[in-house]
């Protein structure tokens, strides 16, 4: 019984700890980082954050965050 127990307390400290996404103003600041300029939109979908980013040169910019790594997947101009 007493291996049973220490058997299963070791599988629970062994388990993967489940990461918490970033919030919605962290997807804000990762995708300004390199992305300067108002942010017109963001949207959750998926494990995404979609941010529209209108720069001071009147472009609009789509930046995807990863909302468990907080890394930017993909950026695109409009």
């Amino acid at each position: 019984m007493l291996f049973r127990l220490s058997l299963l307390f070791m599988l629970l400290l062994a388990a993967p700890v489940q990461a918490q996404d970033i919030s919605k103003q962290q997807a804000m600041k990762i995708a300004q980082k390199n992305n300067p300029g108002r942010v017109l939109a963001v949207k959750r979908s998926g494990k995404n954050y979609r941010i529209k980013i209108l720069s001071s040169g009147g472009e609009v910019r789509v930046v995807l965050v990863n909302a468990g790594s907080g890394k930017v997947s993909r950026k695109r101009r409009h």
